[in-house]
């Protein structure tokens, strides 16, 4: 018996004693403990509750690539190069980059977990399994790598517009890649991340592999884990998550269209949009990073997407580097 296989099973909510669960899947009850241990140390909240048996506290969907793919236009759907779910990769960019030549435009990955997921800067994308969204899609471009500066805030404009298809409001971007929740108690939260990476010519074909990582519900556990404020999609929509096969179809939606966008108009079809979101602008920042620390005022992005930092002798300082840190002073 596998994880994932004891994870449908309770994805219900409902209790299942140890003892049924093994009459079920034809293991003893002690592979039964033995995988519900490996999936709580992967940050899923099983409770036992004595004789009833083990179930989590609410229900969960399973990813079904299937029910992703109903969920789109008919015309978009046949569009992908790909549209698949994994159980466990070390990452879904990874998979991707894997394939290289082999894998067609609009290829789309996503995992239940993943092992090895990535942020920005090298840091670790927590991905417990059957919470939360890990996907990454490839998309080629014939026009170069220097023609897409702005592409992961074009990208942040995108999720938020896969957020509001779902009705879920109270997000906004922090350059240069991620998604915050404002207001209320959890204001700041972060509740997701973007990462593309490049590959090929700087002024010919290459390729863009966009991977996003989205909280749909996280546990008390998990956000300590995360070691800054965090938020999830469940708290912005009132205590119960969207559907995570339906959320997933928003988002793989809004990729494919926003990415085609991007591609005839680039960043100057998303700056009005990521204005609109901009939660740096007009704030008291300080940065970090290669130019030094200083401090200034957020004046909003430019037509390429560096940020732009109104110093204290008004100056204007534009930012592309992704390397560098910003927070609020």
């Amino acid at each position: 018996m596998q994880p994932a296989e004891l994870l449908a099973l309770l994805a219900e909510g409902e209790s299942l004693s140890g003892a049924g669960l093994a009459a079920r899947t034809g293991v003893t009850r002690a592979a039964i403990w033995k995988q519900v241990e490996a999936l709580r140390a992967r940050g899923v909240p099983i409770e036992a509750r004595g004789t009833t048996g083990y179930r989590l506290p609410w229900p969960l969907q399973m990813l079904d690539a299937k029910r992703i793919r109903a969920a789109l236009p008919t015309p978009l759907a046949r569009s992908l190069g790909a549209l698949e779910v994994h159980w466990e990769l070390d990452s879904t960019s990874s998979e991707l980059q894997r394939r290289g030549n082999a894998a067609k435009d609009f290829s789309i990955v996503l995992a239940e977990t993943q092992r090895a997921g990535r942020g920005r800067r090298g840091r670790t994308w927590l991905s417990p399994p059957g919470l939360n969204l890990y996907l990454s899609c490839l998309k080629r471009f014939e026009s170069g790598c220097a023609a897409l500066s702005g592409l992961s805030l074009a990208v942040g404009v995108m999720v938020l517009r896969a957020l509001e298809q779902l009705g879920i409001a109270g997000a906004g971007l922090k350059w240069p890649n991620d998604v915050l929740a404002v207001g209320g108690d959890r204001a700041g939260g972060k509740l997701g991340g973007i990462l593309v990476e490049l590959s090929g010519e700087y002024q010919g074909p290459c390729a863009a592999i966009i991977g996003i990582g989205l909280n749909l519900r996280l546990t008390p556990a998990l956000r300590e884990q995360a070691g800054q404020p965090a938020c999830d999609l469940a708290t912005l929509a009132g205590g119960t998550p969207p559907d995570r096969n339906r959320a997933a179809a928003a988002l793989v939606q809004v990729l494919v269209e926003g990415l085609r966008q991007f591609e005839r108009e680039g960043f100057a079809a998303f700056v009005d949009d990521y204005a609109r979101h901009d939660l740096l602008r007009d704030q008291p920042l300080q940065l970090s990073g290669a130019p030094g620390v200083f401090d200034g005022v957020g004046a909003g992005v430019d037509g390429r997407g560096a940020l732009q930092v109104r110093m204290a002798d008004g100056s204007m300082r534009r930012i592309d580097s992704a390397d560098v840190t910003v927070r609020r002073a």
